[in-house]
C-alpha cells in the first residue's frame, strides 16, 4: 500500500518544523508498511473531514482509503486540525 498527499496536506506538512516532518514521514512509512495500516488508525465521527486519523504525538493525519492506497487530506497540530 502507498500513501499520497493532497496539496493542502503537503502545505500543512511543510509548515511544521523539520524534525516533526521527519517524525511524521517515518511514522507514516511504518504504518503503511504494516500488513494492516488501519490497525493504527481511529475512525472519525465527522466524516466531512475524512474517514480516519493517525495520531503521531501532538499531530494528527486525517486520511481516506481507496483502491490506490491512503490519501492524506490534512496534517496539523491536534489543537488546529479539527477546526477546518
Amino acid at each position: 500500500m502507498q500513501y499520497y498527499f493532497k496539496p493542502g496536506a503537503l502545505k500543512g506538512l511543510k509548515k511544521l518544523p523539520r524534525t516533526v516532518q521527519r517524525r511524521i514521514i517515518a511514522k507514516l512509512d511504518f504504518y503503511i508498511a504494516s500488513s494492516d495500516p488501519l490497525r493504527f488508525a481511529e475512525s472519525l465521527k465527522d466524516k466531512s473531514l475524512g474517514g480516519y486519523r493517525f495520531r503521531i504525538g501532538d499531530y494528527r493525519i486525517i486520511f481516506d482509503v481507496d483502491s490506490n492506497g491512503v490519501i492524506i487530506l490534512l496534517v496539523g497540530h491536534r489543537r488546529d486540525i479539527y477546526k477546518k
